[in-house]
């Protein structure tokens, strides 16, 4: 993500997914495998970081444990870098969930983006991975007056045919358009309905700056393109009206005029014919895109989800409660978590290492199989999202962790942030969590080199 005055999430273009990387996930010791693309890969990728071919490299189940003071000893210097500012950390074993190291782990500290890690576990938890969200058109109790309501999909595009969106397989809001045609009315005037979500637009600790620099946009139940002016480009400033700027669309490609748009959040009504629907991509693939470029307007709407699947209001509040809640049933302690949104971005939110580690290695125990797949969604060390410009040849950290370290990145000012999975010259995956606040100027390297510390140890006595 572009940052504004370096204050916002990370957000780079996904490149190719190239790099073979390896974690053990169940004592048998299973395999990771990189996915390939995500968003924006109708932009030209970066060159490869590693020219190998894509493979899978086992992981020996007997793969030799670090020694926790062989690794403190590795970490000490690179851990005590000022860069690093308040460091909260914690490394664990990904077979046993033993830990081998940590630094001021119960610290409540400003987690940034990797809070997309706890969002993405409560929704592989609470939803079906091929869950998808429909946004309708149906017709008013009042002649001519057709009505877009809204059922929390950020993809939906208002592109032309043929041209890209920012977002794979993303619906369009011209297939809306189409289907009122078909469906015999002739519109006069369209309604636009954000009855689903409650509360305020805007998370506490949110710049509103961020719009314009095209980080956020107010979350409301009716988007076209996460807000994006342009829809195919993470470049786009965001719209302060989302859903009004849908409404407008919609009236375009109907002939309606622009003065007939309004918007109402008052509750639809449930007999009303439906005219027109389209659906989004699978839940999956949204939190693929989600976490590669850390997309924080699909980290919003993906946490009222979890928030509907367990009967909380589709608000910010309700949403951060059902996400901890969520996390909690699963016995990932949450409970000093304070938080004001499901993406990071807010500079209230708090989170410990140990906490942000745990559901990390909760994905990567045996004990919940069905956060295995967050660990596939993470970004790739040199190779995709949001990690494909770093651990790269030519940078501070090198090339060395590119392909063997997956993690969520996080950045705000004088925050950065890493948590997901590593495997060490010995071949033993560890898990960690990284977060450092009050960073200096080179805290971003100094946090990378944590990383290398990590893959490059092999700290076996």
């Amino acid at each position: 993500m572009r940052p504004t005055k370096w204050r916002t999430s990370t957000h780079l273009i996904v490149g190719v997914g190239v790099l073979a990387i390896v974690a053990a996930l169940l004592v048998a010791a299973t395999l990771l495998t990189p996915s390939g693309g995500g968003a924006g890969a109708h932009v030209p990728p970066p060159p490869p970081a590693v020219t190998a071919k894509p493979g899978l490299v086992p992981v020996a189940a007997d793969a030799p444990v670090p020694s926790s003071s062989a690794l403190a000893a590795a970490l000490a210097l690179v851990a005590a870098d000022p860069n690093l500012g308040r460091l909260g950390a914690r490394v664990t074993d990904a077979m046993t969930g033993a830990e081998l190291w940590q630094q001021s782990d119960h610290v409540l500290l400003q987690p940034a983006s990797t809070n997309k890690t706890l969002t993405s576990a409560a929704a592989l938890l609470a939803l079906d991975r091929n869950a998808r969200v429909t946004t309708r058109v149906v017709a008013a109790n009042r002649p001519g007056t057709i009505v877009l309501v809204g059922g929390g999909d950020p993809t939906l595009s208002g592109a032309a045919p043929g041209q890209d969106t920012w977002y794979h397989n993303a619906p369009r809001l011209s297939d809306l358009a189409d289907q009122v045609r078909r469906s015999g009315v002739t519109p006069t005037a369209v309604e636009v309905n954000t009855s689903l979500f409650t509360g305020p637009t805007f998370a506490p600790g949110w710049d509103p700056a961020d719009i314009d620099g095209g980080d956020i946009a107010p979350i409301e139940s009716v988007m076209l393109d996460a807000g994006r002016i342009q829809p195919a480009t993470d470049e786009s400033r965001r719209s302060p009206t989302p859903a009004l700027d849908a409404g407008h669309a919609l009236a375009a490609a109907l002939g309606v005029d622009q003065q007939h748009v309004t918007v109402t959040n008052q509750a639809v009504d449930t007999g009303a014919r439906q005219l027109a629907a389209v659906q989004s991509a699978p839940l999956i693939d949204r939190l693929n895109e989600m976490m590669n470029v850390s997309d924080n307007v699909m980290a919003e709407c993906i946490a009222r989800e979890v928030a509907a699947s367990m009967q909380r209001p589709l608000s910010f509040t309700g949403a951060v409660a059902a996400v901890t809640t969520r996390l909690g049933a699963a016995h990932i302690d949450t409970g000093s978590a304070i938080l004001r949104d499901a993406s990071g971005l807010s500079v209230d939110d708090r989170l410990t290492a140990n906490t942000l580690d745990a559901v990390v290695q909760a994905a990567a125990g045996p004990r919940e199989p069905k956060l295995r797949p967050l660990l596939d969604l993470l970004p790739i060390a040199g190779g995709s999202g949001t990690l494909s410009d770093r651990f790269i040849a030519g940078t501070p950290a090198g090339a060395g962790p590119a392909g063997w370290l997956r993690a969520k990145t996080g950045s705000l000012t004088a925050v950065n942030a890493l948590a997901g999975v590593v495997t060490d010259r010995s071949g033993r995956v560890l898990t960690f969590a990284l977060i450092s606040n009050d960073a200096g100027m080179s805290g971003r390297t100094a946090i990378d080199a944590l990383g290398v510390a990590l893959w490059s140890c092999g700290c076996v006595t």
